[in-house]
């Protein structure tokens, strides 16, 4: 699974969001309401429209919580056999990650703002059901995968890193640019013995101004601009690949262990927030109805 692809969905939610809001506050006239004090918002002139229970803020409910739905869907596709076909894992993986986080923004905009009761714990639980799920995002993409999305296994590693290495082999490269990767590759090696938790965690902070350090200095070359772009990007990725290989026990330890925590939270939160529809039902509180 590239990182790059769902750094694009990350950059897809921030724009999905800016727009959102943007409509809401200005077109809407939200910024005024939500901003208004509680006690007196019942005049505003768009109390009836984006209160939780207004048109438009119950269809913002309504919205959040189906797109919440979405990710039970990658879960189905990525554990029943019958569905192991339907789609790329890459792609339900982008959709789960869109809908894990634009959901929550509707809702958000759905409390108006107000968080008390049940409502609380509704709001809360799927805040906590969030922020662990870009724990389980940052570990996913730290163990390879295919195009399609399936973890590689170690031997396909190992040949792909050998791969690398024949291609920086098969470049006949200068001898200052073949210094400047074996300098690279020593510095961003890791550790001997079984890697800490905090390496794991900070390392790839390391990684990233390494590469952006030898990409510097690569540029610098003499060498043909093509050259110096298939090197750079040849040698970073071998480097993170060995970097991943010898991190690969540890982040699958720590992704299961991710997954007993996070599956019971979701269980919770919808619970809750299935809680909170049949009292907003029994309430009278029906979209569209009054």
């Amino acid at each position: 699974m590239p990182v790059k692809a769902l750094g694009n969905v990350l950059v897809l939610c921030a724009i999905a969001v800016v727009i959102f809001a943007a409509f809401v506050l200005v077109g809407l006239d939200g910024w005024t309401y939500y901003t208004t004090p509680a006690a007196v918002r019942g005049y505003t002139s768009a109390h009836q429209v984006l209160r939780p229970a207004g048109r438009v803020g119950h269809l913002f409910g309504v919205g959040g919580f189906v797109l919440m739905l979405f990710p039970i869907a990658y879960s189905v596709r990525k554990k029943v056999r019958r569905f192991r076909d339907a789609g790329s894992l890459k792609t339900w993986l982008e959709v789960h990650v869109f809908c894990g986080i634009f959901g929550p923004v509707l809702v958000t905009f759905h409390t108006a703002f107000k968080f008390n009761g049940i409502v609380s714990a509704a709001y809360w639980s799927m805040v906590v059901v969030v922020l662990s799920g870009f724990v389980g995002r940052y570990l996913f993409v730290r163990i390879p995968r295919s195009i399609r999305g399936h973890e590689l296994t170690q031997a396909e590693l190992d040949e792909r890193a050998l791969q690398l290495s024949r291609e920086l082999s098969a470049a006949a490269l200068p001898e200052k640019l073949l210094a400047d990767i074996e300098a690279f590759e020593r510095r961003v090696a890791p550790p001997h013995g079984a890697p800490s938790f905090a390496v794991l965690f900070l390392g790839e902070i390391s990684m990233l101004r390494e590469i952006r350090r030898f990409r510097r200095m690569v540029e610098q070359r003499a060498v043909a601009a093509e050259l110096h772009h298939n090197v750079i990007e040849v040698a970073a990725e071998r480097a993170m690949l060995v970097r991943r290989i010898a991190y690969l026990k540890k982040t699958k330890t720590l992704f299961d262990l991710w997954h007993v925590f996070h599956m019971p939270l979701v269980y919770i939160m919808f619970v809750i927030v299935l809680m909170h529809v049949a009292v907003t039902m029994y309430m009278g509180y029906v979209p569209f109805m009054d």
